[in-house]
């Protein structure tokens, strides 16, 4: 055996055991674009901060992408694994390798060409940061292949147990990141163009890292290059179930980049006021993610073994988890909300619709801990159509009522971070009556 499948013991103790890593990892990930974000606004000002932060939706758009066909090839390498058929968990990762490499050296074309548009006619970014903003997204798209290539190895990794691995990968490419940013952006002085360089070449060490260590540890993962290839069963059975996961993550990307929009209309202060508080804000979506990952692959491992108890019982335990460990963030966010906008040199404006964004998000956020931890359990039954809907339907209702209500006296420039009320609540609605209904349960090990 590869690790220890998580169809036998308490599922609770799986789950935690299991979505820590994913976690922790999630948070040096973010620490990424984080990391760029503040050393930018510390040595290049305001302006810089801003175009680095207004690509945030569109570097998420193209993680959407990665994770959600990584993680679409991670479920059924998961079955295959819960299922004890070593040549196939070999064979499909192989598939999935060469599927996510060629879909990085694609998507990363399609970044630089359509960049211009993107960001001008598109997000509307404010002409005095366009350049900037165009120059760190443009270096940004060079490294998606490496971006790609290590999520597909990570998903490969987390779907026969090995969580932990992608933990230390990803804290060796922080670190180095954190390195040389600094030494780009403080002493180089290359500006915007350093801190995009600096979270490429941080990308290609930890994948890297990956392959080295899955290539010694596992003799069912050391591949020679020729087996690396196109396998049109693998692919088809990877986009069948990763699409509705890579576009439900991409709907968000996009409703996030029409709210971003409507900031930039009142300016670049809040344009700034939009990109920190979403930054801040992504910290909170990572337990209810986290658990999201964990569930999907527990899901699909009992259910190749034929335990839907199972799965109804981490489906459960994985929400409770998801609803304290947000909670308890957000409680720290609430509490810190005026000193962190201090992290990114804002002025003291911008700091101060910040800070409002961060008291009402801490509140809001909450309400997405209830239900998208459920996905993963929609995802790993071959239902993941379902969160696509559930996506779609949140983030449609949360832009129509940010550009309904931007003008309003009441609401105003405020909506545009109580607009998620409206969104969450809705989201969390159609999410429990679909699994109350337990139709996601039909055909869910895909015979």
């Amino acid at each position: 055996m590869i690790g220890k499948p998580m169809t036998i013991g308490a599922p609770w103790l799986h789950i935690i055991k299991f979505s820590i890593p994913i976690f922790l990892g999630a948070v040096l990930q973010q620490l990424y674009s984080t990391v760029d974000t503040v050393i930018v606004g510390h040595f290049c000002g305001e302006s810089a901060l801003a175009a680095v932060g207004t690509t945030n939706t569109m570097v998420f758009f193209f993680l959407a992408a990665a994770i959600g066909f990584s993680a679409g090839n991670g479920v059924l390498i998961a079955q295959h694994f819960g299922a004890e058929r070593p040549a196939d968990v070999r064979r499909y990762a192989a598939g999935g390798i060469w599927f996510m490499l060629t879909a990085g050296l694609i998507s990363g074309a399609a970044g630089i060409i359509l960049s211009r548009w993107i960001y001008i006619y598109f997000m509307a970014v404010p002409p005095e940061i366009i350049d900037e903003t165009m120059l760190y997204f443009r270096i940004y798209c060079t490294g998606l292949v490496f971006q790609f290539g290590y999520n597909a190895l990570a998903a490969i990794l987390r779907s026969v147990g090995d969580s932990a691995a992608t933990l230390y990968f990803l804290l060796l490419a922080s670190v180095l990141n954190i390195v040389i940013d600094i030494w780009f952006v403080a002493y180089l002085h290359l500006g915007v163009a350093g801190a995009a360089a600096a979270t490429n070449i941080s990308q290609t060490v930890s994948l890297a890292a990956a392959w080295i260590y899955m290539h010694r540890k596992y003799p069912y993962f050391r591949y020679h290059i020729n087996e690396i290839k196109f396998d049109r069963q693998v692919i088809s059975g990877t986009i069948k179930i990763g699409w509705p996961i890579a576009v439900q993550m991409m709907i968000v990307a996009l409703g996030i980049s029409g709210i971003q929009r409507a900031a930039n209309t009142f300016g670049q202060i809040m344009t700034a006021t939009f990109a920190i508080g979403h930054r801040i804000e992504m910290y909170l979506h990572l337990p209810c993610n986290a658990l999201m990952t964990t569930l999907a692959t527990f899901t699909g491992q009992n259910v190749g073994a034929g335990k839907m108890n199972r799965v109804l019982q981490g489906a459960r335990q994985g929400v409770l988890l998801s609803f304290i460990l947000t909670l308890f963030l957000a409680l720290i966010i609430w509490i810190y909300a005026e000193e962190l906008p201090g992290l990114f040199a804002l002025q003291s404006e911008t700091a101060k619709y910040c800070t409002a964004y961060l008291n009402a998000m801490a509140f809001i956020v909450v309400i997405l801990s209830l239900y998208v931890p459920l996905f993963g359990v929609f995802q790993g039954t071959r239902h993941a159509l379902i969160p696509t809907i559930v996506a779609l339907c949140a983030l449609t209702l949360r832009v129509i009522v940010t550009y309904w209500l931007k003008r309003d006296d009441l609401m105003g420039y405020s909506i545009i971070w109580w607009n998620g009320l409206f969104g969450f609540s809705l989201g969390c609605t159609i999410t429990w009556i679909y699994y109350i209904s337990r139709r996601w349960q039909y055909n869910a090990s895909g015979n």
